[in-house]
């Protein structure tokens, strides 16, 4: 019998198991299952609190609906009665001390028709006829692994990416566009400026493919995305789960590698799959071999705040679900989701349930990261009472911190990760590296990794 291990029981790791299991009962397969957690709970940066008559999330708030994988485990696993759809509305950009909307027919900020550029209160009538040089500029030398701010700024002018791109690409991919890769972004956007000659048209020409998805576009579940875990935990039955057991070390013993862990247990393992972030991967492997590359790797932080109030959500401007924050702002937050309008599963008697954001990118996060709950609470407060004109005080409400646990994919990562993987295979083979450090940072990712690194460790199985 062969003994296979996975490191970390987050989302990346349980679906690993998940779909491990299910190849073992296919196949008949003489292996033994083992999935260990430093955590005493299962999910890693999923994670839902409840809290009087609302629900938080102190991770990750949904999953993308649209990726092909995504909906099937849903129903494999059963939960299809308890999924929540996000409501649609009205997204805004807070600038010079104002709400103003984002235009109707965009995509991230940019504009899918000609009659949406000119509809924005964002920019300027200059920085309109500027975008337009898209529609008669050429790609000569831009790839999928080129930069997504350089490819806007070339096509649409620097103003629009500056005051209406920027602030809502940077709130979702959690880096400077100028650092990201189209791959790791926006790839379509290559595609169909190559095809259709124009970034808008382009867009337009499947407007409907970006209308359909936003109808619903993320998923939850009536008690928290933590449903998703605690679903997981209970079907897999074939699986030994370890928690509480943090790894201290990984060496290789003849054809085995051994598995220390800080209760000073040794466990034997055939095969590792170790999903846990990459700076403790690293750190466990001990290798100089693939220090360079591993250092390559970014991650990001960010504090989150939920504000729960005695008070109707109908406070709020008609229609909305949040604002991102622009560099001109007087705000301290960087976007504020208006979660009892987004998920009204959120909140009973849609009472006000705002979450507040504050990145490492962000002038203040230093500072903010060295306060107090109780101090970060009067910083939320006031960026609510000036953005939104609510002097109430909050009944409760919830901080998380993610200190360097946020990837961000570098115009190195690719390269990286290949060199990493290269490396893996001759220092540590039997040992596959996933998680969302190297393959993708949303929940849906993390299942898609899961389910591919099962796939190819059963080659070495069957």
């Amino acid at each position: 019998m062969k003994n296979v291990v996975v490191v970390g029981g987050g989302i990346t790791g349980l679906s690993a198991m998940y779909y491990l299991q299910k190849i073992k009962r296919e196949h008949k397969l003489d292996i033994k299952l083992i999935l260990i957690e430093a955590e005493k709970s299962l999910g890693g940066k999923i994670h839902t609190i409840q809290k009087g008559n609302f629900i938080m999330e102190t991770g990750a708030d949904s999953i993308v609906a649209r990726n092909k994988n995504v909906l099937p485990f849903v129903k494999e696993l059963g939960l299809e009665e308890e999924l929540v759809y996000n409501a649609t509305g009205i997204s805004y950009i807070h600038t010079k001390d104002k709400l103003l909307e984002i235009p109707k027919d965009s995509v991230f900020g940019i504009p899918m028709t000609i009659e949406s550029l000119f509809s924005s209160e964002l920019i300027s009538t200059k920085g309109k006829l500027e975008a337009l040089k898209d529609l008669f500029k050429t790609n000569k030398h831009f790839t999928k692994e080129t930069s997504i701010g350089e490819f806007l700024e070339y096509f649409l002018g620097k103003e629009i990416v500056e005051k209406q791109i920027t602030p809502v690409l940077a709130g979702v991919y959690s880096g400077g566009l100028y650092n990201l890769t189209m791959a790791s972004t926006l790839p379509y956007l290559l595609d169909y400026k190559e095809k259709y000659g124009s970034i808008i048209h382009g867009l337009g020409k499947n407007k409907s493919q970006f209308q359909s998805a936003s109808n619903k576009k993320f998923i939850s579940f009536q008690n928290g995305l933590s449903t998703i875990i605690n679903r997981l935990e209970e079907v897999l039955e074939d699986v030994e789960i370890k928690k509480e057991a943090a790894v201290t070390s990984i060496r290789k013993v003849e054809q085995v590698y051994s598995i220390g862990l800080a209760s000073g247990d040794i466990l034997q393992a055939d095969h590792i799959v170790l999903t846990a972030p990459h700076q403790v991967a690293e750190k466990l492997l001990a290798t100089e071999g693939l220090a360079e590359e591993f250092a390559k790797l970014q991650n990001s932080s960010n504090i989150t705040m939920y504000l729960a109030y005695d008070i109707p959500d109908d406070r709020l401007p008609k229609d909305g679900t949040g604002f991102i924050v622009a560099e001109d702002s007087d705000l301290t937050c960087n976007a504020c989701t208006w979660t009892s309008r987004k998920w009204t599963h959120t909140s009973k008697g849609s009472s006000l349930l705002l979450r507040l954001f504050y990145k490492k990118s962000n002038p203040a996060y230093k500072h903010l990261n060295s306060l107090t709950e109780e101090e970060l609470l009067k910083v939320a407060v006031k960026d609510v009472e000036k953005s939104l004109g609510i002097t109430e005080k909050p009944t409760s409400y919830e901080v998380t911190k993610w200190n360097d646990l946020m990837p961000v994919y570098s115009l190195q990562h690719k390269s990286a990760i290949d060199s990493i993987n290269k490396g893996m295979a001759e220092l540590y083979p039997n040992i596959l590296l996933a998680g969302s450090s190297y393959y993708g940072v949303g929940i849906a990712a993390c299942i898609a990794n899961g389910e591919e690194i099962a796939v190819e460790l059963a080659k070495s199985l069957l």
